[in-house]
């Protein structure tokens, strides 16, 4: 299994840098094809979505549980699915 890859992406016009292995940045971009979103805008909403969490996960751990439940639960008709993170 190869190691993380650190990309940037614009959020809210802001430029942040996300480490997220090989397969896991494949299958966020499959997800923004899906969706038919810039890759982008589907980590903005996944950002968002977190941001509203009590105590909230780094951007990264979002975008792997958002994926895992997207994954999850199936792709067809899911747009965006909460991230599930629960912290305890």
């Amino acid at each position: 299994m190869a190691g993380p890859v650190k990309r940037s992406v614009a959020i809210a016009g802001h430029s942040t840098s996300i480490s997220l292995e090989p397969v896991f940045w494949q299958a966020l971009v499959e997800a923004a094809a899906e969706l038919s979103l810039p890759l982008s805008a589907l980590v903005a909403r996944i950002d968002a979505e977190r941001i509203e969490a009590d105590i909230p996960a780094n951007l990264a751990s979002a975008i792997r549980v958002w994926l895992f439940e997207r994954a999850r639960v199936g792709n067809a008709g899911a747009a965006l699915p909460p991230t599930g993170i629960v912290e305890g």
